[in-house]
């Protein structure tokens, strides 16, 4: 097997100094997709509950995927193509970028694991060329467009490990052909696959996560100073 280390990298607040699918609720807003005060407002409702652990996320994804139903696939491409341009790509930082590069130069297998779906994600990962993306799978129908649903399990808390086990069983590999396991994630929800792999690494943690880094001992990285 080429790659004997596996490293898994959380996209919100790890990566990226914000979170994405945040972000993008309020680009919707700017592009006039939804009613903006009152969307505004659920989307801080539902970022806050998540930060806290305590997210519907069924809720969410029904509120969050409600604004790509019924657009045409080319509308979106390049209402995305602008958030990429305005909001994403001016805060990637080179710090984040070269822990990526780290793991790949060191032939590491890599691959970004997120909550958020994979419309909102997919651009991102190839802006930081990693070509494998666990997210949320968005639900289209026979002419590409989103119906607002998704299907599979959600990449979130345990199901981060479920839909990683499942992505490694579609290569041929499971955890266990691995010397060494790496999970780099901010937030207390993502718990589980941090307990998963032989090396948990928390980035700009929340209080909740930071409590557990200090009780287990595991290293805190600072990539946005």
């Amino acid at each position: 097997m080429p790659n004997r280390n596996l490293a898994l990298f959380d996209l919100d607040n790890t990566l990226l100094p914000f979170d994405s699918d945040h972000a993008w609720g309020e680009f919707c807003v700017h592009l006039g997709w939804t009613d903006g005060p009152k969307h505004r407002q659920t989307n801080d409702r539902f970022y806050a509950d998540y930060k806290a652990g305590t997210l519907d996320l069924d809720a969410y994804l029904r509120f969050s995927l409600a604004p790509l139903v019924g657009r045409p696939p080319e509308v979106l491409a390049n209402a995305h193509r602008d958030f990429m341009h305005q909001v994403v790509l001016p805060q990637i930082r080179p710090s984040a970028l070269e822990l990526v590069r780290k793991h790949q130069q060191a032939g590491d297998l890599c691959c970004i694991v997120t909550a958020t779906n994979d419309f909102v994600t997919q651009p991102i990962a190839e802006a930081f060329g990693v070509p494998h993306l666990i997210a949320v799978q968005t639900e289209r129908d026979a002419l590409g467009r989103y119906t607002g649903g998704w299907h599979g399990v959600p990449s979130f808390r345990e199901g981060k490990i479920i839909r990683t086990t499942q992505w490694l069983a579609a290569q041929k590999l499971d955890w266990s052909h691995f010397d060494q396991t790496w999970f780099y994630s901010d937030s207390i929800n993502d718990q589980p696959l941090l307990e998963h792999v032989t090396h948990p690494v928390v980035v700009h943690p929340d209080p909740r996560l930071a409590e557990l880094a200090r009780e287990r001992g595991w290293p805190v990285l600072e990539l946005f100073p």
